[in-house]
């Protein structure tokens, strides 16, 4: 039987409801970003060809789709179908199934010590499984989540919140602890979608804030490693090469017809291999350093972006920073570093930003070019984008 795909595009508020009668209907969700540009929504609904779409202006019945009869190759237990990279092309969809999302949400649960009453309070777009993520935690609480106004200031938003747990991307954090917002009566602030700095940590640590450290992605249905564990029955092993892998009841059943991208993001032994790079302690607890796509060539040197970013993030004249490779005839690839200065009339020059790097780390690793700007374009999950950062790279005044 062919599962039908409901692509659902409403704001926060709507959406919890929307997706339950889709389920129990047995029809699949593609969550879209509400308020997304309607050039970005329809390249989505051509690459994922949903059969249905549920908008504000459909009166809570999604309008058939002539863009194709439903999809063979979605597992009957199919809950999910998320929009995952597409940066720069078109966007793949992951297969999120019910059995992977109870999974995972039970095991969250447990690590966090909910119980039934708890209220999880939903501060993240809902198109991501993050937000989703939110939503199932409290329906297995036996509560609703508390929906913040995505369209107001969110410190406020938050500052007004009353549930037990909430949920953050590392941007969302260091914004609250600049406002001044009390975060210790959260039972427990889970933390994802980026890597959190250890200088933003420490500030946390400092306001008597519970952060936990999530590590996780769409393919395993969100966190699935809590402070550097593996949640129950979960499984991280690192290759040869460096990359993470991970195994376990949470990981998706696939890409959205795409068997050749399915196929290759296992190995032969079911794990699913990650572009992230680690490290594993001697008491088994993961490390991410970066991504494996991260990593620069320069001048024949490998360069890993992520620690130069983080030693730069450490200096106290940066309060953002992120670094790339950029094409070079003499070098291959040009280590360049763009920065958010604390003062932006006065930012570290690249003469100091190289010595500060080469005090910490190998001389390759220093930046031979240095961008300032006034913010990163980090999106709600609190990540960058090639085409995003690219006007800055081609438009940002060099320092």
């Amino acid at each position: 039987m062919t599962t039908r795909l409901i692509a659902v595009r409403l704001p926060p508020a709507r959406f919890g409801e929307a997706l339950r009668r889709a389920w129990a209907d047995g029809a699949a969700v593609l969550p879209l970003p509400w308020n997304a540009p309607d050039a970005s929504i329809e390249r989505t609904l051509r690459s994922l060809q949903p059969t249905e779409l549920l908008t504000s202006d459909s009166a809570d019945q999604p309008t058939p789709l002539p863009l194709g009869q439903g999809h063979d190759d979605l597992p009957d237990d199919a809950a999910l179908v998320i929009a995952t990279s597409g940066s720069t092309g078109p966007p793949k969809g992951a297969v999120l199934t019910h059995a992977a999302l109870a999974a995972s949400t039970s095991a969250s649960i447990a690590r966090l010590g909910a119980t039934a009453g708890d209220r999880f309070t939903l501060a993240l777009p809902v198109h991501h499984i993050a937000g989703v993520q939110v939503l199932l935690r409290s329906w297995a609480c036996d509560t609703d989540a508390e929906v913040l106004d995505q369209t107001t200031s969110a410190s406020q938003a938050i500052r007004d919140a009353t549930g037990d747990h909430l949920s953050l991307v590392p941007t969302q954090l260091r914004r609250l602890l600049d406002a001044r917002v009390d975060l210790r009566r959260w039972r427990t602030i889970l933390l994802g979608g980026a890597r959190a700095e250890p200088e933003l940590l420490a500030r946390a640590a400092d306001e008597d804030a519970n952060i936990v450290t999530s590590y996780g992605m769409t393919e395993t249905c969100g966190g699935c490693v809590y402070d550097g564990y593996p949640l129950d029955n979960v499984e991280v092993s690192r290759r040869d090469d460096g990359r993470i892998t991970l195994r376990g009841p949470v990981l998706f059943a696939g890409y959205l017809g795409d068997p050749e991208a399915t196929a290759t993001a296992f190995d032969d032994d079911g794990w699913f291999v990650t572009d992230d790079l680690g490290t594993l302690t001697d008491d088994s607890r993961l490390e991410v350093t970066g991504r494996s796509d991260e990593v620069i060539i320069s001048g024949g040197e490998n360069v890993p972006a992520g620690v130069v970013a983080d030693t730069l993030r450490n200096d106290h004249r940066i309060l953002d920073a992120v670094v790339v490779g950029v094409p070079d005839d003499d070098w291959g690839q040009l280590v360049v570093a763009v920065i958010v200065p604390t003062d932006l009339a006065g930012p570290p020059s690249l003469a100091e930003l190289t010595a500060l790097v080469r005090r910490q780390l190998p001389a390759a690793y220093a930046p031979r070019r240095l961008v300032v700007a006034d913010r990163l374009p980090r999106d709600a999950m609190g990540k960058i984008t090639a085409d995003s950062l690219a006007p800055l790279l081609r438009d940002g005044p060099d320092r």
